[in-house]
């Protein structure tokens, strides 16, 4: 007999970016760890159908599926600390909800009934639940926003309803919420946490589980005071004190025995988990044998998390090579205004630059100078989607003398258009259908270096670009030098392009952010960071 998908509900309170993600994907990672499959679905209020039209300045980076779906970058997490492979079904939002629930009354699914929160909306939210629990063990889901949020209200309701249809001990709620530390008084304060379980229970909901964020551990007496009036045992507390690497809190959970706990409250046999992968991830961020200055040029800086695979990525690419990747936050349009001694003097500390995505002319002068400052200077550089766009203007420009060398998507006339729309989107009405989202073959070019870092012939990487290189001057730009050593199997797009006279420079149209881990990362970051190290001033 097959056993039931077991679930575990994680809610937050009293503030957002609690680090509800991360304990989501650290216990993903841990029960992973002990043999189990995981799953995750993160649940979103607000009412955009997905993140894909939002500023990242707002909402932060948007994670791209291999589906091609545009989701919360949480799904990143989730897939950088398990092996779950996310997709459309993975993500939810208000919006698409309540898309969902018109698109039925509309067509009549509801047979004339007044459509209401409870119990249309309720049982299309438990619907996602079950698509989200198939071919796994755990079910992991995570709500959005605080509990009290009126946003939040029919999610919350929706768990509270479905844990009453499955059977005793498949169902457990963790809620994670806030311990501050009081410098000038020299305690910690519980009344923000008892303040937040006492909304979640009077929806309904009473948490099996507290995970308590804080500066410090929670000691003995402050457990006891949490377990009195939030009323959960004082073995279902733990802590989650700030740590130098998200990629410590997996061993910092288990260390707690959360997995343990919750195993136990799921009436789950498994067995002892294998943690020397994060043991080990864990050494090397602790003790690295050197430090590289990497400068991240990009126009959404003031808001890291825009770029939260990225940096992840350029962590990993540091992990596996023991190195400490010290990151240098450039904004590139304030590169625009430097004078170039000024540029100089910014640029010359670093042993590696990356130029990232992004969407709109804003910004795009200044990553054209940092890119042939790297060109130029020698230094290790890499781009990503724009980033290798302004790349091969960079070249077009400074290097075939094509002054007018731009991309259409900012210049609408020029003799040398390097990026543009191709004919089969041009005749696409719809903005969002001339997007590339998602997962697309690449074959790589013997020879090349991009060959020698995969170590294959074909890769698979994912995308979310709409422009792309202009076949028409591909001929000219290789014959100056350029070698576009990865394209789509049938040739007609490019993928990556290459300088061989350069140390390393390379810049792919693909994101392959979204498929590093911290115990695998991916090659191009890996062999980037190893060139940063070589190129290490004394």
């Amino acid at each position: 007999m097959a056993r039931s998908t077991k679930y575990i509900f994680v809610t937050g309170g009293v503030i957002s970016s609690l680090g509800k993600g991360i304990s989501a994907a650290a216990i993903g990672a841990l029960l992973e760890s002990r043999g189990l499959r995981v799953n995750f679905l993160k649940l979103d209020p607000y009412i955009n159908v997905d993140p894909g039209t939002m500023n990242p300045l707002q909402h932060g980076e948007v994670y791209v599926t291999e589906d091609g779906a545009e989701t919360d970058m949480d799904l990143g997490h989730y897939e950088r600390f398990t092996h779950a492979h996310t997709r459309q079904a993975n993500n939810c939002t208000s919006g698409r909800i309540y898309h969902r629930v018109i698109t039925k009354e509309r067509r009549g699914d509801y047979l004339g009934a007044t459509v209401q929160v409870i119990p249309h909306v309720t049982d299309e939210i438990q619907l996602t639940f079950l698509e989200a629990s198939q071919n796994c063990d755990v079910a992991i889901i995570e709500v959005g926003g605080t509990v009290g949020d009126i946003e939040s209200l029919p999610f919350l309701e929706a768990i509270r309803q479905f844990r009453g249809k499955q059977n005793r001990g498949d169902v457990i709620n963790i809620h994670v919420t806030l311990v501050p530390y009081i410098r000038t008084a020299d305690e910690l304060k519980t009344k923000p946490s008892q303040h937040s379980v006492a909304a979640l229970r009077e929806i309904g909901i009473q948490p099996d589980i507290l995970v308590c964020r804080g500066e410090l551990d929670l000691p003995g007496d402050i457990r006891r005071k949490l377990a009195l009036f939030c009323n959960v045992r004082e073995d279902c507390i733990f802590g989650a004190r700030d740590v130098e690497s998200i990629y410590m809190m997996p061993c910092y959970f288990h260390g707690q025995n959360i997995d343990g706990k919750i195993c136990e409250l799921l009436n789950i046999w498994s067995r002892e988990p294998d943690m020397q992968a994060w043991e080990d991830v864990v050494d090397i961020i602790r003790n690295p044998a050197c430090e590289v200055n990497i400068a991240l040029v990009g126009k959404y800086v003031k808001l890291h998390e825009s770029y939260k695979s990225l940096i992840e990525a350029l962590n990993h690419g540091g992990y596996a090579n023991r190195s400490r990747v010290k990151l240098h936050y450039i904004d590139s349009e304030e590169l625009e205004a430097l004078a170039p001694a000024d540029v100089d003097a910014m640029l010359s500390p670093m042993q590696g630059i990356l130029v990232p995505g992004g969407f709109g002319v804003r910004g795009t002068e200044g990553k054209i100078i940092a890119i042939e400052y790297a060109r130029t200077h020698r230094v290790p550089f890499f781009g990503i989607c724009l980033g290798m766009q302004m790349a091969l203007v960079e070249f077009a420009r400074h290097v075939c003398g094509w002054e007018d060398a731009c991309s259409a998507e900012f210049v609408e006339h020029s003799e040398h258009p390097v990026i543009h729309l191709m004919a089969s989107q041009q005749a696409v009405t719809d903005k969002g259908g001339t997007m590339r989202l998602g997962a697309y073959p690449c074959v790589l070019a013997e020879g090349s270096r991009a060959r020698d870092i995969f170590g294959c012939r074909e890769i698979s990487e994912r995308h979310r670009h709409r422009y792309e290189v202009n076949n028409a001057l591909r001929a000219e730009l290789e014959h100056a030098g350029v070698v576009f050593s990865g394209t789509s199997p049938d040739n007609q797009l490019v993928e990556l392009f290459e300088l061989p006279e350069h140390p390393w420079f390379i810049a792919t149209q693909f994101h392959p952010e979204y498929q590093s881990k911290p115990t695998a990362a991916h090659p191009l970051f890996a062999s980037f960071i190893r060139a940063a190290i070589d190129m290490r001033r004394p």
